[in-house]
């Protein structure tokens, strides 16, 4: 325990940017991507061990269960395993970023860990027992900082160092296929949803574990699940969906990220885009409005309400025009896992062609900065 912490703090705090090689253009887009991939240990033949030495990856995400061949052993398998692959990850890209002279960044090492349904880290592996958020939305904020702590404690045991949680979505709808019904929001108030996340925030943050606020701009009121196509909120969708961002964002300790919905709500953009890939939402009311100054990650591009309706190519120049400054590719639900050397082939040459301006992925690649020297 007392190794991984000296390396998280040295990883996350002491990053040498003055000393290394101005990045170069596909160092930057490198650093937006956040990659899933399958291995329950790292080695130089690893092709996630290329991605974070070659493609300059921002981030990786863990998952439990391969929906490729179906089985619990993608990426966990108990907590020494898992605390020794994430050791191993930062250790590769601490030394590839010496190998190549790039600034010290950490890699981001990410779950999906809300507690209840969402959970890769399930005490069925030897990790502590978690409850859904819709159960800690019925404690007192006391008992919910009980399991705070605990969810906690596990993640930095463990090494990650960001966590896809807490979901501030409003359970509009309770029938909702894949927020409602799964236990995923703590209330059906947004105040309440706001207190609630604001107590996992802080614990999460105090211990150098960064989190992120989804699924923006409302995910709560749908009847459909954006896994599995396209989902439309437009007349379902509440104003008071976005008062959780509102009062978290003017909160003392708010998540350094925000992750998008890939739902369309022609309410706030009547283009009909997702919002993922909508100009309208992520800038003009997430940045301008309510003024985020943090990371805009999406939801994973792999999700069938983005792969089945907009080629690569276009989703990635939408998603990063509309402010999107991380792009997330699980690697879950496609036959084939996507090489992350494509992904910054198909933006680089969007931006030599004047499609996407190279001032956008300066932007993006200085959130990303900041988010992982936040202390």
């Amino acid at each position: 325990m007392k190794y991984l912490k000296i390396l998280l703090t040295l990883c996350l705090f002491n990053v040498g940017i003055a000393s290394a090689d101005q990045p170069s253009l596909r160092d930057k887009i490198g650093q937006m991507l956040i990659i899933g991939f399958e291995g329950k240990e790292l080695n130089d033949s690893s092709p996630i061990a290329k991605a974070i030495d070659e493609n300059n990856i921002g981030g990786v995400i863990l998952f439990d269960y391969n929906f490729r061949t179906k089985t619990f052993d993608k990426n966990i398998a108990n907590p020494a395993q898992v605390k020794k692959l994430n050791e191993q990850l930062q250790v590769a890209n601490s030394s590839a970023n010496k190998k190549h002279n790039r600034p010290q960044l950490p890699l981001l090492i990410s779950v999906d860990y809300e507690g209840g349904a969402v959970d890769r880290l399930k005490a069925d592996y030897g990790f502590p027992q978690t409850v859904s958020a819709a159960d800690v939305g019925k404690m007192t904020p006391e008992a919910a900082n009980e399991v705070a702590t605990v969810m906690t404690n596990t993640l930095e045991e463990a090494g990650f160092n960001l966590d896809f949680a807490p979901d501030v979505d409003v359970n509009v709808n309770p029938d909702n296929p894949i927020i409602g019904m799964l236990g995923r929001s703590f209330s059906d108030k947004p105040e309440d949803v706001a207190l609630y996340s604001t107590i996992f925030s802080q614990d999460f943050l105090q211990h150098h574990i960064q989190c992120a606020y989804k699924h923006f701009p409302g995910h709560g009121s749908s009847n459909a699940d954006s896994h599995l196509g396209f989902v439309d909120v437009t007349d379902s969708w509440k104003e008071y969906e976005l008062d959780p961002y509102r009062l978290l964002l003017n909160s003392d300790t708010p998540c350094g990220m925000i992750m998008t919905a890939h739902i369309v709500n022609r309410k706030l953009d009547d283009s009909g885009l997702p919002a993922t890939l909508s100009h309208k939402i992520l800038t003009d009311i997430l940045r301008e409005q309510l003024q985020f100054k943090g990371v805009i990650i999406t939801d994973d591009m792999q999700m069938k309400a983005i792969s089945e309706h907009f080629g690569l190519e276009h989703a990635l120049t939408l998603a990063v025009n509309a402010g999107a400054d991380m792009l997330l590719f699980g690697n879950q639900l496609s036959e084939d896992p996507q090489d992350p050397e494509e992904i910054i082939d198909i933006i680089e040459a969007k931006v030599k062609k004047g499609e996407i301006k190279e001032e956008r992925i300066n932007e993006a690649y200085q959130h990303i900065v900041a988010f992982k020297q936040i202390k």
